[in-house]
């Protein structure tokens, strides 16, 4: 019977993953055009609802070229990698109390191993590509990527300190009486702060600024391989939403409803949140992105670290 439910579970978050970033294409465009006193998707189905599934088919049907000057074995495996360490990383992620695929020891630190195999990705893509703007979006592709990770990682020390685990089932219960965003108010926001950059969405998307870089390290590719950067976009942001919720809102927890019903809203709140982002604040310059996360982000997070480490050490004593 726990073999069925493990079974069940996957499928589940496999498909409510995939489906979610599908509806995220609808979603975002929906709400853009409402920030922007637009029309968004109208005219395919009703509300325009049907306009994912005429994107998907066009993609699919799309011409999938591969550059005669191109790697093409890097060029053709390099779009999966931005897809499979996201969907990876989903492993470890509670949606609900049980509701996960493996409740690793080592959970926090698994998804940010694969958020940085998650680089390799866009380099190779830039690389492989033999064009100048898709080179250029993949060097700074990896520079962003490698910069923010650093005190992404240092934001959540925080967390692991006032729960003692790195599992994030253990994490979420930790939580029961007071969300971490409480203590951990700083580490939040350099975590949200280091999460738009790593998923490259905007202020932070200068890897395929399209007035200097026509679409970065993704120029050359079309067809299904597009799609796959597409799609890995989505599932990085759904991912991202789903971390904040668990190591700073509580997760699951909440009173009245479903532990699965608090944990979708809680996600799609902050999904929400991103795309509001993208509606509202302009692109960053390189330097000023770079700037932001050596400059402050960083001693940021050194700050955070070292008081929340004097306050579990006074509690200890």
């Amino acid at each position: 019977m726990v073999w069925y439910w493990q079974l069940l579970v996957v499928l589940g978050v496999l498909v409510a993953v995939l489906s979610i970033a599908a509806g995220l294409i609808w979603y975002e465009r929906r709400l853009l055009g409402l920030l922007q006193d637009r029309y968004g998707p109208n005219r395919v189905g009703p509300a325009g609802l049907l306009q994912v599934l005429a994107d998907t088919l066009k993609i699919l049907f799309k011409e999938d070229w591969v550059p005669p000057f191109a790697d093409r074995r890097v060029f053709v495996v390099a779009p999966s990698l931005v897809l499979v360490t996201a969907l990876l990383s989903f492993m470890v992620v509670p949606v609900a109390d049980g509701w996960v695929v493996a409740d690793l020891d080592v959970g926090l630190l698994f998804v940010l191993a694969m958020s940085s195999l998650a680089v390799y990705s866009v380099v190779l893509a830039g690389w492989s590509s033999r064009s100048k703007y898709s080179l250029v979006g993949g060097l700074r592709a990896a520079a962003q990527m490698v910069s923010y990770e650093v005190f992404m990682g240092l934001s959540l020390i925080g967390v692991v300190a006032l729960a003692g685990s790195f599992r994030l089932s253990e994490i979420v219960a930790a939580q029961e009486h007071m969300w971490f965003v409480v203590p951990q108010a700083v580490g939040f926001v350099v975590f949200l702060v280091a999460g738009f950059a790593e998923t490259r969405r905007i202020p932070f998307d200068l890897v395929e600024a399209e007035s200097e870089l026509v679409a970065g390290y993704h120029t050359e590719y079309s067809g299904m391989k597009f799609g796959l950067f597409l799609v890995g976009e989505y599932v990085a942001i759904i991912l991202i939403s789903a971390l904040i919720t668990t190591l700073f809102f509580g997760g699951w927890l909440g009173p009245w409803l479903p532990g699965v019903v608090w944990f979708l809203v809680k996600t799609m709140a902050f999904i929400t949140l991103f795309i509001v982002v993208r509606g509202t604040l302009p692109r960053l310059r390189y330097d000023q992105l770079m700037a932001l996360g050596w400059k402050t982000m960083l001693p940021l997070s050194l700050i955070n670290l070292l008081v929340t480490g004097a306050v579990v050490v006074a509690r200890a004593g």
